[in-house]
């Protein structure tokens, strides 16, 4: 195991900008009917995503540019201001969500459970509020919320959505769980007492799985026998088995930690759609990433646009 995940990072940077490569290709390019000739849209998710993994300013970042375009990855070299901008650019965001459920579907023959969870990413903008306690003008940092689903064996994420900071996270659990239902066969969901309500119990039982979410110690049983009853009833009769399930839910603050050590926890762009998407290149660099790790220790085999 120590000899395969030693061979994965060796070889990571060469076989993450294949991956990103091959993935960017089957972008359809959107139609342009006027203007001059933009950047291709497969380049510009190529440099996007490329930027992010190298944790660099967009300007020093250019090296590494310019000998990815030397080696063909990029039809046209792009100025740093154009990855700036489409950052920027709204559209570019079902592209990145899109790329980061296709990077997931190489294990999904590996991922039958998965873990939901969200977690906050910094922000370069402020928030400043008068304080009546302490007399005196305060501020700290914006952050917005990443909200995702895993797979509890590899940490591939399987699904993504981006909130402000004080959205609940209960309100994005369905997406989630509809969202790679679509292309994974899910047999458990777990997740913590923030998504515990009847609705997202039984969008998980519609998809033919079972739910691990934990109850608040106010709970009480209803009348009512539905999905929300049966698992109370388990959970009151059988805890010790219930937590055996449970607990996987913990495999969930792995890609959060894994995304934010590697790839940092802090965005560096001003406004909410460049942060949502600068967020959603670091998912998709991990998913590459995570692809690459389970080729060396799992030996899986990465193809794309398959479906």
């Amino acid at each position: 195991m120590e000899r395969a995940y030693n061979a994965a990072q060796t070889h990571e940077k060469s076989q993450f900008l294949a991956l990103l490569y091959e993935l960017c290709a089957g972008i359809d390019e959107p139609i342009q009917t006027a203007g001059r000739p933009r950047l291709s849209m497969a380049d510009m998710v190529f440099a996007s995503a490329f930027k992010v993994y190298s944790t660099v300013s967009s300007r020093r970042f250019m090296t590494d540019l310019k000998d990815a375009y030397a080696r063909h990855y990029l039809a046209r070299l792009p100025h740093y201001n154009s990855i700036i901008s489409y950052l920027e650019k709204p559209e570019l965001t079902p592209y990145l969500k899109q790329l980061i459920e296709l990077s997931s579907l190489p294990l999904k023959s590996i991922e039958k459970d998965f873990a939901v969870d969200a977690s906050g990413f910094s922000t370069a903008t402020y928030s400043r509020w008068f304080s009546a306690k302490y007399g005196k003008e305060m501020d700290q940092h914006d952050w917005i919320k990443v909200h995702l689903m895993c797979g509890v064996k590899t940490n591939i994420v399987t699904s993504v959505e981006i909130s402000g900071a004080h959205v609940h996270d209960t309100n994005m659990f369905a997406p989630l769980v509809n969202s790679t239902a679509k292309h994974f066969d899910v047999e458990e969901v777990t997740a913590d007492k923030a998504y515990s309500n009847r609705a997202n119990l039984t969008v998980v039982e519609n998809k033919g799985a079972k739910p691990y979410i934990d109850f608040r110690k106010n709970t009480k049983p209803t009348g009512k026998v539905d999905i929300w009853h049966r698992m109370f009833h388990y959970y009151q009769m059988n805890q010790a088995e219930f937590y055996e399930h449970y607990h996987q839910r913990s495999n969930v603050e792995s890609p959060f930690s894994m995304i934010k050590a590697k790839f940092g926890g802090y965005l560096r762009s001003k406004t909410f759609t460049a942060q949502a998407n600068e967020a959603l290149c670091k998912i998709l660099c991990h998913n590459i990433c995570c692809l690459i790790q389970s080729a060396y220790e799992l030996g899986t085999e990465v193809t794309f646009w398959s479906e």
